[in-house]
């Protein structure tokens, strides 16, 4: 995944940021000597006076607990919609994607460590209000806006103020998250979000402790929640050689899958190479993904994508009579043959989110 770029402000007309904006946090309660348990994240980090929690990006501030990225992004940029990914919401749409800085996790492997692993003062952040995201995505004609590219929990007030005005708008909103984040929160974001793509990292708690500094079961939790509401919901998992790729670890995790969201909800299987604390492991080869995706399609998953290296595998198939719906090349569609999300051979219905 390639570093998202810092849009300038003369394309986007955002005036660089210059003093705090001190908006209060959601979930969190007050404690004894001006000290706060923030309840955002299964950290529940316990913050002292002065200090920040986990994500670098809430600060106690007296007593109060205060986002200190509110309205500032670090990216505002373009996207097709497949290079979240999400292949089956709105396939063949552009996407107005934002990030700003900061994340829950510290994963050694993170192609986006240059604004998930800083904090507000490296960056002269670009300003931009939630209404000024609408005024943009309308002044380009898209209909769709994803919080992305760090970690959208920590910047939780800004999605939600975000996406409440985008809902009123017709605009949908998707989110990419790691799914750390408690189940209040959750419940509350669900009013405002139309889709997701999380990434389930490994089925090891192992690997989430040494990796991410992270829980694997509260993020089971988290996508066994989303598959229940309304909002679509896909899977990504990056494969990273001698760390979480063992068939048997693959297995399990495609099982808890079947059994937990279902055979059709889209898994993505993505291609690791080297960057931040791993930069001596070796990238995830060709062989290595088709294997991943063989043993999810032998346990019946029915749509199961290889990303970040070249293969056919980026396209969608009927799952009945194995015709060729949508023909993906990189992240543009050349070929899209099924209506109103039918196949157009054996009228089969395939789930998702289409125009």
């Amino acid at each position: 995944m390639q570093y998202p770029k810092i849009i300038s402000p003369r394309i986007y007309k955002l005036k660089r940021f210059h003093k705090e904006i001190m908006k209060e946090a959601s979930f969190y309660e007050r404690l004894d000597n001006k000290a706060v348990k923030c309840n955002l994240c299964p950290h529940n980090c316990l913050i002292s006076n002065n200090s920040k929690g986990i994500c670098g990006v809430r600060k106690n501030i007296d007593g109060t607990l205060y986002t200190l990225v509110y309205s500032k992004v670090s990216s505002v940029a373009i996207d097709p919609i497949e290079k979240k990914p999400l292949y089956h919401f709105y396939p063949g749409n552009k996407i107005l994607s934002i990030g700003t800085v900061g994340c829950n996790f510290k994963c050694k492997f993170c192609q986006n460590w240059h604004i998930s692993m800083a904090s507000p003062e490296d960056y002269a952040l670009d300003f931009i209000t939630p209404q000024q995201i609408i005024n943009l995505a309308k002044e380009k004609g898209i209909g769709l806006i994803a919080y992305t590219y760090n970690e959208p929990t920590i910047f939780y007030e800004f999605v939600i103020d975000t996406a409440k005005l985008a809902k009123k708008q017709g605009i949908k909103n998707v989110v990419v998250s790691n799914g750390f984040i408690n189940k209040e929160p959750l419940i509350e974001l669900l009013r405002y979000i139309d889709g997701f793509n999380i990434d389930l990292k490994s089925f090891s708690e192992d690997f989430y402790k040494n990796l991410c500094f992270g829980k694997l079961n509260n993020v089971l939790q988290t996508i066994k929640i989303i598959n229940n509401s309304k909002a679509w919901l896909e899977l990504t998992n990056l494969v990273i050689p001698q760390n979480n790729d063992n068939p048997s670890d693959i297995r399990a995790l495609v099982q808890w899958i079947k059994t937990n969201v279902g055979t059709s909800v889209p898994l993505h299987f993505s291609a690791f190479y080297p960057d931040y604390k791993m930069e001596n492991q070796e990238p995830t080869s060709k062989d290595l993904m088709l294997r991943a995706r063989k043993i999810a399609v032998d346990e019946k998953i029915e749509f199961v994508y290889i990303g970040n290296i070249q293969t056919e595998y980026s396209n969608t198939y009927c799952p009945k009579c194995g015709s060729l719906l949508i023909k993906r090349d990189v992240y543009s569609i050349s070929t899209k043959k099924f209506e109103k999300g039918y196949c157009q051979k054996c009228k089969t219905k395939i789930p998702g989110v289409f125009e």
